[in-house]
């Protein structure tokens, strides 16, 4: 018989090695290499035999294939089919993560009972509850259809075999990191199972064509866990985040082939479960300060959609020899970077200032087009300068002081003016080639300076 022999894998990154260590080479983490047994190998023989008959298929030339709009399966949630990038991709895989009681599970189990309310059979497989438990949580949802199976498995071939027998049009598997394949020696949720659960997973939703949902479980810094290759198998990849002591919550698109990654869909927490936000904006802004120092509302573009949130900042004389700079919803990086231009190309003394920026609402901004807006906040708030509450702002900050331009102004301009805001402060190269609404004032600025001036007056 052939000899098994034993490795240890890291359960962060996925780093193999033969021997055991305190610290991985690889993503320099404490205590993750687990031990895992190897399946003997096959004789070189027989997979050179196999592997030079198994290939069937031939290359194709690329103007031959022909193209082919891929059908989708659109769900009673808008913002649920507009985060996917029109609904859900038929034989697609997507992987959906988020913290523990964020409501993943309440999530998908609304969307497979508005599927199945469709009369297309719908597989529910959950490996962390009982079939009772997952009954609770409908009735709760108000979730009655024939047409929606629930299953309580953990193995993967079972699993397999119940997706032949059904045949469904759609499938939810929570969690991956639950289920196990017999012949891989290692516990479930390690990383061999979860490579191998999710490829033979792969196989099945390409194969047939079903649309597969499998949930993650994410580590504590707020990534899927597993080994990173676990994205890249998948088709989408979306991240449902939120305080779970708040009632909204944010399903957003960091990957997807079928549709824009970085798109945003907001949904309410409720008894009845979650229910879409179809105008995040008015959210947003409901509960904003009128005539408080430090407030500015920016327009972000999240995906295609573009929305306004407040962005709120405190200055305040530092009591300690280094002053804070904290920021909530924004990179840490950007606040000490754009009060560094603030006082050289504005003359603002913000060296001995503590600094609090937050964008209120627990929305998180990435783009560089909110950099004006957190610049005027900073200088609202250290002057003590209320800023008009109709205004809202939108560039990028150059080192050098200048504002550059950002994309789509058109439809940030036409939100802010569905909103009812009155003017708008753009960059002034974003002036060329469009012409704005005449139910809201666009004003162009080249500089942080001439910003100021515009929203806060001469100082």
């Amino acid at each position: 018989m052939a000899k098994r022999k034993t490795k240890f894998v890291c359960q962060e990154c996925g780093y193999e090695t033969a021997k055991w260590m305190g610290k991985c080479p690889g993503c320099q983490q404490w205590n993750t290499l687990v031990e895992e047994v190897s399946a003997p190998s096959t004789n070189s023989r027989h997979v050179f035999q196999t592997s030079s008959t198994s290939s069937k298929t031939k290359p194709e030339k690329i103007n031959s294939i022909k193209s082919e709009k891929e059908p989708r399966l659109p769900t009673d949630m808008p913002e649920f089919n507009r985060v996917l990038g029109g609904g859900i991709v038929a034989g697609s895989l997507v992987l959906i993560g988020g913290d523990p009681g964020i409501g993943k599970s309440t999530l998908l189990l609304q969307v497979s009972a508005q599927i199945a309310n469709k009369d297309k059979p719908v597989l529910y497989i959950s490996g962390e509850e009982s079939s009772r438990q997952t009954k609770l949580r409908a009735e709760r949802l108000n979730i009655t259809s024939d047409e929606l199976y629930v299953l309580s498995e953990t193995n993967l071939q079972d699993v397999i075999n119940q997706i032949e027998a059904i045949e469904p049009e759609f499938v939810v598997i929570d969690s991956i990191q639950t289920i196990f394949k017999e012949d891989v020696t290692s516990a479930p949720g390690s990383v061999s199972q979860v490579r191998e659960c999710t490829s033979q997973l792969m196989r099945i939703a390409k194969n047939k064509g079903i649309p597969i949902f499998i949930v993650g479980h994410v580590t504590k810094e707020g990534s899927i866990a597993g080994p990173r290759l676990l994205e890249h198998m998948v088709d989408a990849v979306l991240y449902f985040e939120g305080e779970r002591h708040h009632t909204f919550r944010i399903l957003r698109s960091v990957k997807n082939r079928f549709g824009s990654t970085h798109e945003m869909g907001i949904f309410e927490m409720k008894e009845q479960g979650l229910v879409e936000v179809l105008n995040p904006s008015e959210i947003f802004l409901e509960e904003r300060s009128q005539g408080a120092a430090g407030s500015v509302v920016v327009a972000s573009m999240e995906g295609t959609r573009p929305v306004l949130v407040e962005i709120q900042s405190l200055i305040s004389p530092t009591a300690y020899g280094n002053p804070r700079r904290m920021a909530t919803g924004l990179d840490n990086n950007r606040v000490p970077l754009l009060m560094a231009v603030l006082e050289k190309r504005a003359g603002l003394l913000l060296q001995n200032q503590d600094a609090y920026v937050k964008v209120a609402g627990g929305v998180k901004l990435d783009e560089p087009a909110i950099d004006l807006a957190v610049a005027l906040s900073i200088a609202s708030s250290f002057r003590d300068q209320v800023s008009k509450a109709e205004d809202v702002v939108v560039g990028e900050v150059g080192l050098t002081g200048e504002v550059r331009r950002v994309a789509r102004i058109e439809q940030r301009v036409q939100e802010a003016a569905k909103l009812g805001f009155k003017r708008v402060i753009i960059p002034k190269k974003n002036l060329d080639g469009w012409k704005p609404s005449s139910s809201i004032e666009v004003v162009g600025v080249s500089t942080v300076q001439e910003a100021m001036k515009v929203t806060l007056g001469d100082a």
